[in-house]
């Protein structure tokens, strides 16, 4: 992991979010990258793929999404929405002065790139749709939701691991442990009395309470504000929340989208594997 630059943020509501950067490692080759991650995951998931992107000669910046890693805690979990978390991801962009950007999306945070796209189609300059779109498979959010927010505190990273693997295997289930070993450092932290938690608040959950509140019903025309602009959609093979057929409607609504899916994987890609990264390596020279 290549060191990172350090911002924090401060949102309309008064909260104080996290965000790293990591610096073009050549001459600037094209707009900055954005990196929004899943619902319990924080910027730690880009912390592989976002130097080799600035080692293309694109900034870098990778949000923690309120109540997830280093950023604040909402003390009101209403707020715990991906139209806020869209809110906030475009005050993000202004704090650092990025007028337009290419939009790295995992599940949650696709969700969010087309909630800002709706709000300020200007900002988004092309996008990477990781294992999301607009038609949501049902059997994944069910699966998500059963274990989100649960709170669990294990007691040493070894524990962690295990609970990784445990709640992951499906959707990697050629991993080695040391993946599992890594993925648990990545989505978890280390309390003062030396056990281990999760690293977000388990009020995130908040929103799986409610009737179709996880995300909004219908994002058809969410996408459609994004469709024409430059679009790679990477979909786990094994995946349950962007089912197959909810690929092919998105390769229906644009046709001149690009694709891939990553074998033997599931909900949802690192985009560290090598077909993913391929299909980015390559979207990323064409994207503006």
């Amino acid at each position: 992991m290549d060191e990172a630059l350090e911002h924090w943020v401060e949102t309309a509501d008064g909260l104080t979010l996290f965000v790293r950067e990591y610096v073009p490692q050549a001459p600037q080759t094209g707009l900055p990258v954005f990196c929004l991650h899943g619902l319990t995951r924080n910027s730690r998931d880009f912390e592989r793929v976002g130097p080799r992107i600035a080692a293309l000669g694109r900034r870098v910046l990778a949000l923690d999404v309120r109540g997830r890693g280093r950023s604040d805690r909402d003390g009101d979990a209403n707020r715990y929405t991906p139209a806020v978390y869209a809110q906030d991801a475009l005050k993000v962009l202004d704090a650092l002065a990025v007028e337009e950007a290419v939009w790295i999306g995992t599940s949650m945070g696709g969700i969010i790139t087309m909630l800002a796209g709706a709000a300020a189609p200007d900002r988004i300059a092309a996008v990477v749709f990781n294992d999301v779109g607009p038609q949501l498979d049902p059997a994944g959010l069910v699966r998500i939701g059963g274990y989100v927010g649960k709170g669990e505190v294990f007691a040493n990273w070894d524990d962690a691991a295990r609970s990784a693997a445990a709640i992951t295997s499906q959707a990697f289930p050629k991993a080695p442990p040391a993946f599992f070993a890594e993925f648990a450092r990545r989505t978890c932290r280390q309390r003062p009395d030396g056990r281990v938690e999760f690293d977000y608040d388990p009020a995130i959950a908040a929103p799986f309470r409610q009737p179709n509140g996880a995300a909004p019903v219908d994002m058809s025309p969410l996408f459609d504000t994004l469709k024409d602009a430059p679009l790679l959609v990477v979909r786990g093979a094994l995946s349950d929340l962007l089912s197959r057929a909810g690929l092919d409607f998105m390769r229906a609504r644009s046709p001149d989208i690009d694709w891939v899916e990553v074998p033997e994987t599931g909900h949802a890609p690192t985009l560290e594997e090598p077909a993913a990264w391929d299909a980015l390596l390559d979207f990323l020279a064409r994207a503006p």
